[in-house]
C-alpha cells in the first residue's frame, strides 16, 4: 500500500495529523484548482482555504477499494466546494483593484465625452486610462452584473463550464486539458472572443466595442471559434 492510501486510511479513521500532512503534501494541486478562480473578488488564501475543505471532503468520501487515482475524485470536489461557496454567498465581488480601475475608466469616459461630444471609443478610453481594451471590458463588467461561464450559448448549448471545472471522471479531465489547448490554438481574435464571451462574461454588443467591429462581425467570430474548437477536440 501507497504512503497516499496509508494516510487515506488514518485520516478516514480520524487521525488528525494524517489529515494535516496530506493538505500539506497535496497542496500544489489543491493551489492548482484554487488559481482557476482568481479574479472573482475573493483572496488566493482564501480560496485555497476553500479547496483544501473540498479536499478534505475528497479525503473522507474516497473509496480505497474502488481503483480510481485519488487526484482524480479530489479535483472537482476541490472546485465544486470553491464553486458552491461563490455561488451562494451572493452578488459577486469585485477587488479593490478592479473597483479603482472602474473608477479610474468611468472618470475618463465622462471627461472624453464631454471634449469629444460623443461616445469614446475603447482605443481613445485605452490612451487615456493605460489600460489594455481587455482590462477596460473586465472592469466595468465586473461592476455591473455579468454573464457566467455557465450559461449555455449558441443553438447546441455549449457550455465550457461543464468541460472547465464539472470534473467527474478521468476521461473528463483529460477533456479539460484538451479544451484549454483548442482555446490556445484559435486564432488570436477568435481566442479574444472566446474569453471575452465565455470567462469575462461579456454580450456580442459589448466585445464588438471592444475589438471595434460589428455585432454581427462578432457573432460569425465567435461560431467559428466554436466551430474550430469541436474539430480540434474530436
Amino acid at each position: 500500500m501507497s504512503r497516499l492510501e496509508d494516510l487515506i486510511r488514518l485520516a478516514q479513521q480520524g487521525d488528525r495529523a494524517a489529515s494535516e500532512a496530506l493538505v500539506t503534501e497535496n497542496s500544489g494541486l489543491i493551489w492548482s484548482v484554487a488559481r482557476r478562480f482568481l479574479g472573482r473578488g475573493v483572496d488566493g488564501d482564501d480560496l485555497y482555504q476553500l479547496g483544501c475543505l473540498g479536499f478534505l471532503k475528497a479525503v473522507e468520501g474516497f473509496d480505497l477499494e474502488y481503483g480510481t487515482q485519488f487526484s482524480t475524485y479530489a479535483v472537482p470536489k476541490i472546485s465544486g466546494e470553491i464553486r458552491r461557496f461563490l455561488r451562494d454567498d451572493g452578488a459577486v465581488k469585485v477587488s479593490r483593484t478592479i473597483k479603482e480601475q472602474a473608477a479610474t475608466i468611468k472618470m475618463a469616459r465622462s471627461s472624453l465625452t464631454n471634449s469629444l461630444g460623443r461616445e469614446p471609443s475603447v482605443t481613445e478610453l485605452s490612451e487615456k486610462t493605460g489600460y489594455s481594451p481587455e482590462e477596460i471590458a473586465l472592469a466595468e463588467t465586473a461592476t455591473a452584473a455579468t454573464e457566467s461561464i455557465q450559461r449555455e450559448t449558441g443553438e447546441d448549448g455549449f457550455s465550457l463550464e461543464d468541460v472547465l471545472t464539472d470534473t467527474q471522471t478521468e476521461e473528463s479531465l483529460v477533456e479539460k486539458i484538451s479544451l484549454k489547448q483548442a482555446i490556445s490554438n484559435l486564432p488570436e481574435r477568435e481566442r479574444i472572443v472566446i474569453q471575452l464571451r465565455y470567462f469575462h462574461g461579456l454580450t456580442q454588443e459589448r466585445v464588438a466595442k471592444v475589438l471595434q467591429v460589428s455585432q454581427v462581425q462578432v457573432s460569425r467570430i465567435e461560431k467559428k471559434a466554436l466551430a474550430n474548437l469541436r474539430i480540434f477536440m474530436d
